[in-house]
C-alpha cells in the first residue's frame, strides 16, 4: 500500500501506540532488556535495545533471543522481563506528559481516536488501567496478537482501521519508534513521530529524521498534537480546494 500523498483526504481517526505514546513505559522496557540481557549472557546497550525490541511484538522479540541464545534462554528472559517490567510499572509508570492534555483537546474537536500496539491486551489494560487511560480507550483497543504480523509489517493498524470503519488514508498514527512508523508507512496513513522518550534519536538520526518523508512529522510535546492535526487538515483542504480549481 505504501505511502502517498494525502491531497483531499482529511484526518478522521487517530490511531495511537500504547507503550512511549500514551505511557510512558519504554524507559522501563528499555532499562529492564538490558538488565535481563546482562543476566543472560547478551549484553545490550539502551540504543541497541531500541533499534532491536522497541515497537516489535513479544513474539518476535523472543524469536530474536532465541536466535541468538536458545529456545530455553529465550523463555527465561521472557519469564525475567515479564516481572521485573510488571514490578516497574506498578512502581513507576506515569502518562507520558501531556497526553490528557491532547485527548481533551482531540475530544473538543470531536476526532475519534482508538489504540493499535504491539502490547497484549491484558498488558494494555494493566499499563493504561495504572495511568488512568483505560476507560478512554475502552472498546477501541486493538493488539498485534489479533493479527499474523507485527509491526512494522501495517496488519495491526489496517486491522484497527477496519474495525474502526476508517479507511488507511483518512488515519493518521501516533508512533515513537521506527518500527511502528514504517508499519504506518506500509498501511498507507499519516505518520506523527514522538521524540521526547528513550527512542527519539532513532527518529531525528534516522529515515524518519531527514526531511524525504513528507507523510511523517516528528514533535517532541504532545500538547501540539491536536495543532499539527489541524495542521495537517488544513494542508489537505487546501490541497484539494486547489485541486477542484
Amino acid at each position: 500500500m505504501g505511502s502517498a500523498n494525502r491531497a483531499g483526504e482529511p484526518v478522521e481517526l487517530v490511531v495511537f501506540d500504547c507503550d512511549g505514546v500514551l505511557v510512558d513505559s519504554e524507559r522501563i522496557a528499555v532499562r529492564v532488556q538490558v538488565e535481563v540481557g546482562a543476566q543472560l549472557g547478551w549484553p545490550l546497550g539502551p540504543d541497541e535495545v531500541v533499534q532491536r525490541f522497541i515497537g516489535r511484538s513479544h513474539a518476535a522479540i523472543w524469536q530474536q533471543v532465541g536466535e541468538r541464545l536458545g529456545a530455553a534462554a529465550a523463555a527465561e528472559w521472557e519469564r525475567r522481563f515479564e516481572h521485573r517490567h510488571r514490578e516497574l510499572v506498578d512502581a513507576e509508570l506515569t502518562p507520558v506528559d501531556g497526553i490528557a492534555a491532547a485527548l481533551d483537546a482531540l475530544d473538543a474537536r470531536g476526532l475519534p481516536y482508538c489504540v493499535a500496539s504491539s502490547g497484549s491486551h491484558d498488558k494494555m489494560r494493566h499499563t493504561l488501567g495504572r495511568t488512568g487511560l483505560y476507560e478512554r480507550f475502552a472498546g477501541r483497543i486493538f493488539s498485534a496478537t489479533e493479527v499474523a504480523r507485527g509491526k512494522p509489517f501495517p496488519d495491526v493498524f489496517l486491522h484497527a482501521a477496519a474495525r474502526t470503519g476508517y479507511a488507511p488514508g483518512v488515519c493518521a498514527v501516533v508512533e515513537d519508534s521506527p518500527a511502528g512508523l514504517r508499519a504506518a508507512r506500509a498501511a498507507g496513513m499519516r505518520r506523527f513521530g514522538y521524540t521526547a522518550g528513550p527512542t527519539g534519536s532513532a527518529l531525528i538520526g534516522g529515515e524518519f529524521g531527514d526531511g524525504t518523508d513528507p507523510d511523517t512529522v516528528l514533535f517532541a510535546d504532545m500538547r501540539h498534537l491536536p495543532a499539527l492535526l489541524d495542521r495537517a487538515a488544513a494542508v489537505t483542504a487546501t490541497a484539494a480546494a486547489t485541486t477542484v480549481t
